[in-house]
């Protein structure tokens, strides 16, 4: 069982950093063409995430803060 779970956590630790490192390459490719990315528009769904937690007040900080943590190195 245990090495499910560490098979597990490996997948979407991996699968995690792929769509990190494709994030930004999609905001470019978005800034520099206009078009969408996989049919999705990259930059207006970022701006609403800020926007949401800005609006979120306390919440809002205690969602970043949470958020923050899963990318940070252990």
């Amino acid at each position: 069982m245990d090495n499910v779970i560490k098979y597990v956590a490996g997948f979407f630790g991996g699968l995690g950093t792929i769509l990190m490192a494709v994030l930004p390459v999609t905001i470019l490719w978005q800034i520099l063409t206009g078009g969408s990315v996989f049919g999705m528009d990259v930059i207006a769904n970022l701006s609403a995430l800020v926007d949401g937690l800005g609006n979120g007040g306390f919440v809002g900080l205690i969602v970043l803060v949470l958020l923050a943590s899963f990318f940070v190195q252990k």
